[in-house]
């Protein structure tokens, strides 16, 4: 782990994403119920013409998804939905974000959300439990859970994990602990795994707000990235190398 990423995570200690849960506001005001805020059109519209033949994919997380201090086109959610609309492929990207959330929260509200299809669910969830120290293995279950309950809902849905780590002060065991969960539950449910969501932006202090913990436009651009890489290989519609590279 690089010496920014070591500091990142330090500031993750300090519960700046932990305080999204009071103060600071979670997604802007266009958000349904649930958090759930539709980023597949420009003008917010959803639910008529074309919008309706579209395969939805659902971004489901905390403030990194919310796209927290920024406006709702910044946010990753909305720029993978640009990159789907420059490559003309079928699909609407739900931004489900919700600051201050936990995986006890997202267990809570994901059967509100999957009232709707869902073809592809990207899962970003647990640093908030790993700033509060809730056991590892409530993590892993709530985790497991959402994951069963998506897939009992809709069979065919395909599903990424997004990894997240946690600061070494918590303990090395603690930490090791947190950072298998990821791969672990990738590997038992045979989900696509992003590693590091925030690999290459946290820790630059030139890609995160001034709390240092979450991105800037431009840090979100290169979020979308490595979510991309891994999302372009779920979708349905056969891609080329020049339009992976986007």
């Amino acid at each position: 782990m690089t010496s920014n990423v070591t500091k990142y995570l330090f500031c993750l200690l300090t519960g700046v994403l932990l305080g999204c849960d009071g103060g600071a506001k979670g997604p802007p005001s266009d958000s349904a119920p649930g958090g759930r805020s539709d980023t597949s059109r420009p003008d917010g519209q959803t639910g008529t013409g074309a919008a309706t033949a579209r395969k939805t994919i659902l971004f489901f997380g905390n403030s990194l998804t919310a796209g927290y201090g920024l406006e709702p086109s910044q946010a990753f959610p909305a720029l993978i939905q640009q990159r789907i609309d420059s490559l003309g492929l079928p699909y609407r990207a739900i931004n489900a974000g919700l600051s201050g959330e936990t995986t006890a929260g997202g267990k809570s509200r994901i059967d509100w959300l999957l009232r709707q299809q869902v073809d592809v669910f990207v899962l970003e969830l647990g640093g908030n439990d790993g700033l509060r120290g809730i056991p590892t293995r409530e993590t892993r279950r709530n985790l497991q859970e959402i994951i069963d309950r998506v897939r009992g809902k809709y069979p065919d849905v395909k599903i990424i994990l997004a990894g997240m780590q946690i600061p070494p002060n918590m303990g090395p065991q603690y930490t090791a602990e947190f950072r298998d969960i990821y791969q672990d539950l990738a590997q038992k449910n045979n989900t696509a795994l992003i590693p590091f969501l925030l690999e290459g932006v946290g820790g630059n202090p030139k890609l995160n707000l001034p709390d240092g913990i979450h991105p800037t436009p431009e840090g979100h651009r290169i979020v979308t990235e490595n979510v991309w890489q891994v999302l372009s290989g779920m979708l349905d519609t056969a891609l080329t190398s020049d339009n992976r590279r986007g």
